[in-house]
C-alpha cells in the first residue's frame, strides 16, 4: 500500500487508525517517522515520504514519533492473509527465530538461501531480517524499559541484544532518547494517554496489545472459555488465562477484552522470551486482523450482511501451540465440547509438564508430540479407529513430518493432514483455521456451519455450500464466525460473573 502515495496521504490528513501498521509516514524534514493516525498536524505531501515498515524507517535514519509511538501500532495484517515466503518469514522474525538461531536459521527453516531471504524481503518490507529484528529488539527493550526495574544491563541481554553499547546505540538511534531518559517519561507524566507501571515482581510484566477497530470479543474470549482445557486454560475474573511452551521456560499469560486495546499480563520464567509471547498471544486473538476489509467483504452478502452489521469486528480464535491444537482436535472428531475438554485433561494430567502459577489455577504445559508419543493407546477412552487417529497425528508431528509451524505452507499442511488417516474435511480445514491461521479456511460439514444455513437459508450440503460461500473469500473463517454467532452455544461469549444477568 505504501505506493499509492494519493491514498496513504488521505489517510494521514484524516488521521485514520485503520491504517496504521499498513504503512508508515517518515517527514523527511524533522526526520520523523509516524503512524498515519499521528495527533500531530498532518506535514505538507511534499515532505512525507511513505514506508512499508518500521525497520525501513529506522533504516533509512528516520526516528520514532514520541507522541504516536508508531513502534507500538498493529503489525500488517497482510502477513496473516498470506502464506508466502515474506509473509512465514515475517511470522517467524516476530516469533524471535533471527533472535535464537540467526539469519542462517531462518533461511534454513524457509528451505531458502540466506541471500534469496534478504532480496524478498528488502524488496517487500525496505529491510532485511537483521533489521526487522533489531526494530523488533527496540520495541521491546521499550516496553521492559518503561515496565520493569530491570538493571539497564540484564535488560539489554532480555532483549535480545548482544551487548550493552548495542542497545545503547538502538535506542537512542531509534527513539532519540537514552535508556534512562525513556523510564525518566515512563515514571512521570505519561502522553498519549499511558498511565505510570506500578512495581511488579520479576518476570511480571502488564502490557496494552493494540488491534484495529472494530473487535467484537464474544465470540473470541467465548470460545476459549468454553474449550479451555482444565489444569492449562481458565476464565478468572474477566480473564482468559493459559500456560505458554517458550523457548526459555514455561510463562502463563492472562488476556482481557478492554475498549480500546488487549489486556495482557504476562509471567515468565526468562524475559528473553517476551518477544515470543507477545506474538504468540497477538496470534492467539488474530489481532492484526482488518476488520473493515473482512466485514465489507462479507457485507456484500444480503444473508450475512445483518450478522456483521448487528456485531462487527469478529476475529478468529486462534492458538498458541499449532501442535496442541492439532491433537485437541482430534479429540474433538464427533464429540461435544465438553467431552473434548474432558479426554484432553486426561492427557495433560498423564503427560503434562508441571508448572508454578503465580496466582494458582494453572498447573500444566499441553504436552509436547514427543512425551505424547509414549502414551499407552489402550489407556484413552476413545474409540478404536479416532485412538488410531491420535497416534498417527502425534507420530507425524513428533518425527516432523508434519510441520504446522507459523512457517508451515498452508498448502503442503492441509496435504499432509489429508493423507493422515481419519483426518476429513471437517478436521483439515478446523486446523487450517485455527492452527495455521488461514484467513480462508472453510470447515463446510461443521456441525455449528449447518445448523446456521438451515436457519439462513443456505445451501445445507457441504459442497452446495462451499460453492455459495466462493463470495466469502479470502476471508471464509471470518464467515464461520458469524454463522456460528447464530447458535446459542457457549462459544458465542464470555462466562458471566456471578449474579449477572
Amino acid at each position: 500500500m505504501h505506493t499509492d502515495t494519493e491514498r496513504c496521504v488521505r489517510a494521514v490528513q484524516s488521521k485514520d487508525a485503520r491504517f496504521d501498521g499498513w504503512f508508515f509516514t517518515a517527514v523527511l524534514t524533522t526526520r520523523i517517522y509516524c503512524r498515519p493516525s499521528c495527533p500531530a498536524a498532518p506535514p505538507k505531501p511534499a515532505n512525507m515520504t511513505f514506508l512499508p515498515s518500521a525497520a525501513a524507517c529506522q533504516q533509512a535514519g528516520f526516528r520514532a514519533c514520541k507522541r504516536c509511538r508508531p513502534d507500538t501500532s498493529p503489525g500488517s495484517p497482510e502477513w496473516n492473509a498470506r502464506a508466502d515466503t515474506v509473509a512465514r518469514a515475517v511470522r517467524l522474525i516476530g516469533d524471535g527465530v533471527v533472535d535464537r538461531e540467526g539469519v542462517t536459521g531462518l533461511a534454513t527453516r524457509l528451505g531458502y538461501s540466506t541471500r534469496q531471504i534478504e532480496r524478498q524481503l528488502q524488496a517487500e518490507l525496505g529491510a532485511g531480517p537483521l533489521a526487522l529484528a533489531r526494530a523488533q529488539r527496540a520495541q521491546t527493550a521499550r516496553l521492559l524499559i518503561e515496565t520493569t526495574e530491570m538493571p539497564m544491563a540484564e535488560l539489554a541481554f532480555a532483549a535480545g541484544f548482544s551487548s550493552v553499547r548495542t542497545f545503547n546505540e538502538t535506542v537512542r538511534q531509534v527513539f532519540a532518547l537514552t535508556p534512562g531518559e525513556l523510564r525518566t517519561r515512563a515514571g512521570g507524566p505519561m502522553p498519549c494517554g499511558r498511565v505510570p507501571v506500578p512495581h511488579r515482581a520479576p518476570g511480571a510484566l502488564a502490557l496494552r496489545l493494540p488491534y484495529r477497530a472494530p473487535l467484537n470479543p464474544d465470540n473470541l474470549f467465548g470460545h476459549l472459555a468454553a474449550t479451555a482445557v482444565p489444569g492449562v486454560e481458565e476464565w478468572r475474573d474477566g480473564c482468559y488465562r493459559r500456560t505458554l511452551r517458550l523457548p526459555h521456560g514455561p510463562g502463563v499469560v492472562a488476556l482481557s477484552p478492554q475498549p480500546d486495546h488487549i489486556g495482557c499480563r504476562l509471567s515468565l520464567t526468562d524475559l528473553r522470551d517476551l518477544t515470543s509471547a507477545i506474538s504468540r498471544c497477538r496470534r492467539l486473538l488474530d489481532l492484526d486482523a482488518d476488520p473493515q476489509a473482512v466485514d465489507t467483504q462479507l457485507s456484500a452478502d444480503p444473508l450475512l450482511a445483518p450478522l456483521v452489521r448487528r456485531a462487527p469486528g469478529r476475529r478468529v480464535p486462534r492458538t498458541v501451540d499449532a501442535a496442541e491444537f492439532a491433537v485437541r482436535a482430534v479429540l474433538g472428531q464427533q464429540v461435544s465440547t465438553a467431552a473434548a475438554r474432558t479426554h484432553a485433561a486426561r492427557l495433560v494430567r498423564a503427560h503434562g509438564e508441571q508448572v508454578q502459577d503465580p496466582d494458582g489455577g494453572l498447573t500444566h504445559l499441553f504436552p509436547t508430540p514427543q512425551a505424547l508419543a509414549a502414551l499407552d493407546p489402550l489407556a484413552l477412552a476413545l474409540p478404536r479407529s479416532r485412538r488410531a487417529t491420535l497416534t498417527t497425528v502425534i507420530d507425524a508431528l513428533a518425527d516432523g513430518s508434519l510441520s504446522l509451524g507459523v512457517d508451515g505452507d498452508w498448502d503442503r499442511a492441509r496435504a499432509q493432514l489429508s493423507a493422515l488417516a481419519g483426518f476429513g474435511p471437517w478436521t483439515v480445514e478446523v486446523v487450517a483455521m485455527r492452527a495455521l491461521g488461514d484467513p480462508d479456511a472453510f470447515p463446510a460439514c461443521d456441525l455449528g456451519v449447518r445448523r446456521a444455513a438451515q436457519r439462513l437459508d443456505l445451501p445445507r450440503t457441504p459442497a452446495a455450500l462451499t460453492a455459495r460461500a466462493e463470495a466469502w473469500r479470502p476471508w471464509r473463517a471470518y464467515a464461520v464466525q458469524y454463522l456460528w454467532a447464530t447458535d446459542e452455544h457457549p462459544i458465542n461469549r464470555p462466562p458471566r460473573p456471578p449474579g449477572a444477568l
